[in-house]
């Protein structure tokens, strides 16, 4: 069912290229923007991955010099049943998170550094079984591919009136197809973003709480990151709006209402239906198997019902004394005595 949904994602995107290539050049530009729209298919599948991580500075760590992080990422990919995909970090304050890759064989999960310093362990396991679960429902392709496409079309919208205006070519609307071109392209490219992400979310959200048994980390996470997101502007996120609905939580500035115009649905809803799958498990939301975080040991009841005060939940556990050859790492999980990444 995926493969179809993708098959007829890629046609709509490639007959969207072609209509702005008519537009713009007529009979001539559509067959232009039909090999385009080839070439990037072709792109999108192998390459758009990089390409995402790139354009968010993403670098990829392990469990030497992100141990904590990386050991989350493991158990919930057991959990999941997934193959252990390619872990990152950005170097970004905003508290925020995505997958890319083309299967789950491919794939490869983000994080930012103000995620890891803004959550607690349990909510950052949450967050990152939303996304092994976009990549366990094969969204990833998908998102990534419109990611690619949308900005395609928005430049081919911008660069209309440069290429568009040249009377030699067999436009049959004119300028006025032109303008069209210009004005309809990058708003037809951001309603099918919000096409595929809106929905996918909800059952992101509802597989991620199955995959960490607990759908209240998950809520208390949204919470943090969407305030977060209104606070703290994502630059890289600005400059690429076509791979906003690659994350957890819109990264772009003023995108909070859940109406026509927003990649992902409103956070309040997003949290209610949170609670409400809490309550049908039992009204603490937590599984018996899974009383404790990925990549910690499990906790007495008491300790987990115990509300978290800092980042990893540290503050108000007891540690054990540090051996001097062993430093304890810092709240992302890096260790200070080893690799080091462009976040120390």
């Amino acid at each position: 069912m995926n493969t179809i949904r993708t098959a007829m994602l890629l046609a709509a995107m490639t007959a969207l290229f072609m209509g702005v290539g008519f537009l713009i050049g007529g009979t001539s530009g559509m067959m232009i923007a039909l090999v385009v729209a080839a070439g990037t298919n072709l792109f999108s599948y192998w390459n758009a991955d990089k390409m995402v991580l790139s354009m968010n500075h993403a670098i990829e760590v392990d469990e030497k010099n992100a141990p904590e992080y990386h050991a989350i990422v493991k158990g919930l990919a057991q959990r999941a049943g997934l193959p252990m995909p390619r872990t990152y970090l950005i170097d970004n304050p905003q508290p925020n998170a995505f997958a890319t890759g083309r299967n789950p064989q491919n794939a490869a999960v983000a994080a930012s550094t103000g995620l890891l310093q803004a959550l607690t362990h349990e909510e950052v396991a949450a967050v990152m079984a939303h996304e092994l679960a976009h990549v366990q429902h094969r969204d990833t392709l998908t998102m990534t591919i419109v990611a690619t496409f949308a900005g395609a079309i928005s430049m081919l919208g911008n660069f209309a009136f440069f290429f568009g205006g040249n009377r030699d070519n067999n436009n049959p609307f004119g300028f006025v197809g032109v303008l069209v071109a210009m004005i309809v392209a990058p708003f037809a490219a951001m309603v099918v973003q919000m096409a595929v992400s809106r929905t996918r979310e909800y059952e992101a959200d509802r597989r991620g709480a199955e995959i960490c048994g607990h759908p209240l980390w998950l809520a208390s996470a949204l919470d943090k990151i969407a305030r977060g997101a209104e606070r703290i502007r994502n630059p890289d996120a600005e400059r690429n709006p076509a791979t906003a609905h690659l994350f957890i939580i819109n990264p772009l500035s003023g995108e909070r209402m859940d109406n026509l115009f927003s990649t992902h649905p409103s956070t309040e809803n997003r949290i209610a239906a949170l609670q409400a799958m809490a309550r049908e498990m039992g009204g603490s939301g937590a599984a018996s198997e899974t009383a404790g975080a990925p990549g910690r040991a499990s906790a007495p009841r008491q300790a987990e019902e115990r509300q978290p005060s800092g980042p990893w939940d540290r503050a108000a556990r007891p540690q054990a004394p540090a051996e001097p050859a062993r430093p304890k790492p810092n709240p992302w999980g890096r260790n200070p005595t080893g690799p080091k990444g462009p976040w120390s």
